[in-house]
């Protein structure tokens, strides 16, 4: 799970940047989308090529990580031997469990985040699902849908279930992986490290939407 996990962060990293070329303007935008990353690795790889493989990647990537969290729920589940709908018994919080609101929703917010990416692939689709307008330009389908409120509402939710969860998942795949050595989760210094890097995702990734929608960016 630490494995998949980190490989689909390293596409989100990969992908922010993509979309802050959106500032660009449309012409280097879908020059990038339409002619610099279909061309990846050209010649050594046929057109498409490198596209096709961390596409291949990032499914594989994403139904190992799926199973993965249904077999440690269960585990988990059976293993903390689940009282009244509460485990880990503890006076240290109100709720009796010692976690934080990222590992709590960790669970729900990988299913919202599931379905955020269904629909976003959906949405950049060649005028698959085209909220605002159909377009053969990937700038113009970006800023169509992101001029309507309940799309970067949406958008908004998906990102921040994004955020909460690499706020946890990052430091816990580490720690997974034999990186984190403190004795505690507030004195790890991949604490900070993982919530900027949360951080930095969402806001990056949020900053096109409510650029397009507050401030006019496109129009």
């Amino acid at each position: 799970m630490a494995v998949s996990g980190l490989i689909m962060l390293g596409y989100l990293l990969v992908h922010m940047y993509g979309n802050l070329k959106f500032f660009q303007g449309e012409e280097k935008f879908d020059s990038y989308l339409g002619e610099t990353l279909p061309h990846m690795f050209y010649p050594y790889l046929p057109e498409d090529g490198a596209l096709w493989i961390i596409r291949v990647l990032l499914v594989v990537a994403l139904v190992v990580h799926v199973y993965c969290a249904a077999t440690l729920w269960r585990r988990n589940k059976a293993a903390a031997g689940y009282v009244g709908g509460k485990r880990y018994h503890t006076t240290q919080n109100k709720t009796g469990v010692q976690r934080s609101y990222s590992s709590f929703t960790m669970r729900w917010g990988g299913v919202i985040l599931l379905l955020f990416i269904i629909g976003h692939v959906a949405q950049m689709m060649p005028n698959w699902l085209s909220p605002g307008g159909a377009s053969d330009s990937k700038y113009d389908r970006v800023v169509n849908g992101f001029e309507i409120w309940w799309v970067v509402l949406l958008y908004t939710i998906g990102m921040l279930a994004v955020g909460l969860h690499l706020a946890h998942g990052f430091w816990s795949a580490l720690t997974t992986l034999g990186q984190n050595r403190s004795s505690t989760r507030r004195s790890s210094h991949w604490t900070a490290i993982s919530i900027a890097l949360a951080t930095l995702i969402t806001v990056g990734f949020l900053s096109v939407p409510f650029a397009v929608l507050f401030f006019g960016a496109g129009s």
